[in-house]
């Protein structure tokens, strides 16, 4: 294939994911992700920073909707309602990309590093969740713990989702864990 065929950064994760499963991601190199989907070392790097980010790549995009979706929430909103409306806005970017998902889950379950770099994508989401919150003018520690929740109801609903047998939508499965959290709040 050569460089002009469209798609790149598609064909490259793709490719990665792919490789991560049959040979493990520590085993897999750049050289071979490239190769695979017909492009150049050089064209990875131009979409990539490394191996790690071809599984973390949509992080920020995912991060800026919730953010703006919570800023842009109706000024008289209470957090979790403001919260709502974010994770609302996120569960669109998981139509149609559950298998990736899946395939995505399975490879960071099976490396640490991974794991840790994802725990660290969830930390910074709840900060800059909690951060709006303030410039919303939602006081310490409500702003926090609103924002953590949020984190939490996202992370229930997607290991729901990813579940083998699972059907529902993301977006009917965070309402549903943000039902049970809402319940649990108020001693239900």
């Amino acid at each position: 294939m050569g460089r002009w065929e469209p798609d790149a950064r598609g064909r490259l994760a793709k490719a990665a994911l792919a490789l991560y499963a049959e040979r493990g991601y520590e085993q897999t190199t750049v050289a071979e992700i490239a190769k695979r989907a017909g492009l150049t070392e050089r064209t990875f790097f131009r979409h990539y920073a490394d191996k790690r980010e071809v599984l973390f790549a949509g992080a920020g995009e995912l991060e800026d909707l919730f953010v703006r979706a919570v800023a842009g929430a109706p000024r008289a909103a209470v957090p979790l309602d403001a919260l709502t409306a974010g994770l609302d806005a996120v569960a669109g970017m998981f139509a149609d990309r559950r298998d990736f998902a899946c395939r995505r889950q399975a490879v960071i379950t099976a490396n640490a590093e991974l794991r840790e770099r994802e725990l660290i994508k969830l930390a910074s989401l709840g900060a800059a969740l909690a951060e709006t919150l303030r410039g919303r003018g939602v006081a310490e520690p409500a702003a926090s713990l609103a924002a953590e929740a949020a984190v939490a109801v996202f992370k229930v609903a997607f290991e729901r989702w990813i579940a083998p047998d699972e059907e529902r939508s993301m977006q009917l499965l965070i309402r549903e864990s943000l039902a049970e959290l809402r319940a649990v709040a108020a001693g239900a």
